[in-house]
């Protein structure tokens, strides 16, 4: 499952705080797609840099960052603050804009579990800036109040035996307004561990991803 992943640690510094990054520009990539991740993960997540490393090889740019500081993210509280989350990816996508290297890249946002709360809330405060969004076993629930401000196209990946995280999205899926869709994996569980089901995940996202940059 693991592919080689070749990228430059950077570092963001915000406002109060300074957040450490992976960030890799494929040569003539469109697009640059920023990953937030769940409650207790890292840029260091073996998931998310493994479907980064997928979107990679179709030549899109990746960034994996850490939302928290290591301080942070000691605190349970900390962990499950979306707004908090949302502002600070709002920061580094801000961020990001103005950095030479990737300023004139269309972004679009993965998230995964309780980042994807914050992806949606970071799509909504953009709008049409943000060309796609993909949520993975997220927890879209958590941005309820601002899912109908969402305008990036939005696939939503669940797997099929989570129950649970499943009824959520079917709720988050009836209050976007936005080009959606719902895609539930067979036989899959939360952190699509069961064999060949993370490849599965990775490859709907490249895809979704694609399709809605070359339409932009």
């Amino acid at each position: 499952m693991l592919l080689k992943e070749e990228h430059r640690s950077i570092e963001i510094p915000l406002r109060k705080v300074v957040l450490k990054g992976n960030l890799s520009v494929p040569e003539n990539a469109g697009a640059l797609v920023l990953f937030s991740h769940g409650s207790g993960s890292s840029r260091l997540s073996p998931r998310n840099n493994y479907v980064a490393s997928v979107l990679q090889q179709e030549g899109l740019g990746t960034l994996l960052f850490d939302l928290l500081t290591e301080e942070e993210d000691r605190l349970y509280k900390t962990r499950f603050n979306i707004d908090l989350l949302t502002r600070r990816l709002i920061a580094v996508t801000e961020w990001i804009k103005m950095q030479e290297e990737t300023k004139g890249l269309q972004i679009a946002y993965f998230g995964a579990s309780t980042g994807a709360a914050s992806a949606l809330g970071a799509a909504a405060y953009f709008g049409d800036e943000i060309v796609a969004v993909v949520s993975r076993g997220g927890r879209p629930d958590l941005a309820m109040s601002e899912l109908h401000e969402v305008t990036a196209p939005t696939l939503l990946i669940v797997g099929g035996w989570d129950k649970v995280v499943i009824g959520l999205n079917k709720k988050a899926y009836d209050k976007l307004r936005c080009e959606r869709k719902l895609e539930i994996i067979p036989s899959a569980t939360h952190l699509f561990e069961e064999e060949g089901k993370l490849e599965e995940v990775a490859a709907l996202s490249a895809k979704w991803f694609i399709n809605h940059i070359n339409i932009n």
